[in-house]
């Protein structure tokens, strides 16, 4: 019978080349707790946390935002994709060969599929929002006359 252990550290973010590729490069430190153990079932898993703040792209301006993340996971440890299939639903496979786990690799996993579909500044902090901003209120003109786009329709037909 395997004995529940628990692991908490620090993992270096410039170590992550798959992330880096995803997010670009980072620094700091992903700080990580896990709990392995044994559930109710009967399945080896991992329970795990890990925090860690991202420079991602800002959609908007694409410079540099702060980006916290903050995942929880609880992972069934298998060695086969059947095996994987028969685990409950409340746990996400990790596929254990020869005994060997690399829990790099499966935390980089962990800070990939945590990962914002979009990141934006604040409206206020971003520059391109702030272009904008000041831009528009130079053009306050055009919004007294909007230009009705069924005008471009007329000047055909009326050239037909």
């Amino acid at each position: 019978m395997a004995r529940a252990e628990h692991l908490e550290g620090l993992v270096a973010l410039a170590d992550m080349a798959r992330l880096a590729e995803q997010a670009g490069a980072q620094s700091g430190d992903a700080r990580v707790w896990l709990d392995f153990g044994i559930d109710a079932q009967g399945c080896r898993e991992i329970c795990g946390h890990l925090e860690a703040e991202l420079q991602l792209s800002c959609r908007r301006c694409l410079e540099p935002v702060a980006q916290r993340i903050d995942s929880d996971f609880r992972l069934g440890m298998v060695t086969s994709d059947a095996l994987a299939a028969e685990l409950p639903g409340t746990h996400e496979p990790v596929l254990v060969e020869n005994e060997q786990l690399n829990l790099l690799a499966v935390l980089e996993d962990e800070l990939i599929l945590s990962l914002p579909q979009v990141v934006y500044h604040d409206e206020a902090e971003c520059p391109v929002s702030r272009d904008q901003l000041h831009s528009g209120e130079a053009s306050d003109a055009s919004i007294d006359s909007p230009v009705s786009p069924f005008d471009v329709l007329r000047q055909i037909k009326g050239k037909l």
